[in-house]
């Protein structure tokens, strides 16, 4: 940005700060898609053997979810490059991405001490019972995991995490913005961080506010053919 120039109209003057990922409550959207999801997660502890697999789509919103339930519950946050059983024995743990990457008798370890009185979060891609493995042991635990589903975010989902990113920004969008973006974005969540960021930073190079105009001029590259805003 430049220290120079006045802000553009729909913003206000703004310092280039960079803000972490917030995995607050109040910030997730709730939606058709991810209600009964997040009515798992919140029936903690009474999960069927201390246990629960949150799946969903890359951008349904997996991990502020699962950090959410950490934060509120106190638990510990497994790493899959380096997970020591005997310090999580008896609480609450979080292991990410439990399909990529993480060894089987690793995952057997947690998913056991979670019957021993802990209790085990993990969030995956595709459902427990489609995640190989070699040991029978394993397959039958994989199999009896509870499962709570987050469906990829949907226009709700989508347009309430656009006026978060923008606001987080000191962005204000003309109207017709956010319900175009929703139509012409893919279904995700970082998808719309990154458009978000691509649209301040062609606004804020030009000195403009973000309108119909220019998401006209940072998105026609990506299908000419469309007529946008029809």
């Amino acid at each position: 940005m430049n220290p120079h120039r006045s802000p553009s109209p729909g913003r206000q003057l703004r310092l280039p700060l960079s803000r972490a990922p917030s995995y607050r409550r109040g910030d997730f959207i709730i939606s058709a898609g991810n209600v009964e999801a997040l009515a798992a997660l919140d029936a903690w502890p009474a999960w069927a053997g201390g246990r629960l697999a949150l799946v969903g789509p890359e951008g349904s919103g997996k991990t502020h979810l699962a950090r959410m339930w950490a934060r509120a519950v106190g638990a510990m946050i497994a790493k899959p490059d380096g997970i020591d059983i005997s310090q999580l024995a008896g609480q609450p743990v979080l292991l990410e991405d439990a399909d990529r990457g993480l060894d089987d008798a690793t995952l057997f370890h947690l998913i056991n001490m979670a019957d021993a009185g802990g209790s085990l979060l993990v969030t995956a891609r595709v459902a427990p019972r489609d995640w190989p493995t070699d040991l029978p042991d394993l397959r039958s635990r994989l199999n009896a995991l509870m499962v709570a589903k987050l469906e990829a975010p949907d226009d709700v989902i989508l347009q309430g995490v656009l006026r978060k990113f923008f606001r987080d920004r000191n962005i204000k969008p003309d109207d017709e913005v956010l319900p175009y973006l929703v139509r012409r974005i893919e279904r995700s969540i970082p998808a719309a961080l990154a458009v978000v960021s691509r649209l301040d930073e062609a606004a804020d190079a030009a000195g403009r506010k973000v309108n119909s105009a220019l998401v006209r001029e940072v998105l026609e590259g990506e299908d000419e053919s469309l007529d946008l805003f029809e």
